[in-house]
């Protein structure tokens, strides 16, 4: 973004598709870079990143975030079978199992259940520094999951909600000494609480327009303030059964593995990638003239927050302030901190969070028992140079 781009043409641009007017976002509280305010460039960012990816492994540049919602041709995207193109006109969400009325739902059906936005930010469980750039925030447009899941009317014994997309591939599937390769569907499942909650949500629109083949089209699921692996993109069918499910990537990948000291001796357990785990990071530092400005990003299940700081070198934490235009309770939340004082040479910053219930984000020794790189929270540190 040139460094005379104004506020005013951001909204004019892409973010405008996102109806920032319609939900009473003012335009000073954008991010945006003001006129005479220049990136500074962090020191530990690794020669082999490649920014312009393509669009079925993007990555987001959290230096350039400029506004609430991330554009559609910068959200973070990732897969595991390809990504498959399903034609909206012909497409039908299946809603089989353990139903009383068997469903094949087409979008202008699923429309008629009731429409809604729903503002929700998410990284993927790999997500981690110094880059930082499987994440997102947008305003999507669907119907709340359990509208669908009345409409179908659920049995009392029904236990596991399985939702499958339209992705998929070959897999070698062991069991004792034999091997047997199938086809296998990418999906994932929810128990019956977490299902008719109300708060799981089947998008067709981001930011106000129909969501594109690398973000799902033409029906994802989003579960507010869990990772991205739940949020099963083109989605084809709602499956309702009393079993647990045990596909590939609910029983055997997107698992984390933990140590606790249990009397003395060390315990291991492992659990599934479900909710985000409270997390900030810095996302950039701008100078003007001789003020610097820290940009950061935080994500978490939804948990209401209590503060969010940053520190610089060994100095004391600082509060930094909140954008008030991400406080929706899913959204991802950006803070900004005004770093005065600073002097010639290199320096470490490094943001922390703590929500309401005192939970604080943990440091990268407190995380020396977690054995997969998954769900890494950690304080992330990053380094920049002042000439």
């Amino acid at each position: 973004m040139s460094n005379q781009t104004s506020r005013r043409d951001v909204l004019r641009g892409s973010l405008a598709l996102a109806g920032l007017g319609a939900l009473g976002i003012p335009e000073w509280v954008l991010p945006a870079l003001a006129q005479g305010e220049t990136p500074v460039p962090f020191t530990d960012i690794p020669d082999n990143v490649r920014w312009e990816t393509p669009p079925d492994r993007r990555l987001l540049d959290v230096r350039t975030i400029d506004g609430p919602f991330t554009p559609k041709d910068k959200f973070a995207t990732t897969q595991h079978y390809g990504h498959p193109v399903v034609d909206p006109a012909a497409f039908r969400l299946k809603v089989s199992g353990l139903v009383e009325r068997p469903k094949s739902l087409s979008l202008d059906e699923l429309k008629k259940i009731g429409t809604t936005d729903l503002v929700a930010g998410f990284e993927c469980s790999g997500n981690r520094g110094p880059i930082q750039g499987l994440c997102g925030n947008g305003r999507w447009t669907g119907v709340p999951l359990k509208g669908v899941l009345d409409a179908a009317g659920v049995k009392p014994a029904e236990r596991e909600f399985v939702f499958l997309g339209a992705d998929h591939g070959a897999e070698e599937i062991g069991w004792a000494t034999q091997k047997f390769k199938l086809d296998q569907q990418f999906g994932r499942s929810l128990n019956r609480e977490q299902a008719l909650s109300g708060t799981p949500f089947l998008a067709w629109a981001l930011n106000g327009e129909p969501l594109t083949r690398h973000q799902g089209s033409p029906l994802r699921l989003i579960v507010p303030g869990w990772y991205g692996v739940a949020n099963v993109k083109w989605l084809a069918q709602i499956h309702i059964q009393e079993d647990a499910y045990l596909g590939k990537y609910q029983a055997r990948w997107y698992r984390t593995l933990r140590g606790e000291m249990i009397d003395g001796e060390m315990k291991w357990k492992e659990s599934a990638v479900t909710q985000m785990q409270l997390k900030s990071f810095v996302a950039r530092v701008t100078k003007d003239g001789s003020r610097y400005k820290v940009l950061g990003v935080v994500l978490n299940d939804g948990t209401p927050l209590k503060s969010v700081e940053v520190k610089v070198d060994d100095g004391p934490w600082q509060p930094a302030t909140l954008d008030p235009a991400t406080n929706g309770k899913y959204s991802w939340k950006l803070f900004t901190y005004a770093w005065n004082g600073a002097t010639p040479g290199e320096h470490t910053l490094v943001s922390r969070v703590t929500d309401t219930t005192g939970k604080v984000q943990p440091t990268e020794q407190d995380l020396e028992t977690k054995k997969s790189f998954l769900e890494h929270n950690s304080q992330s540190p990053r380094k920049i140079m002042i000439s």
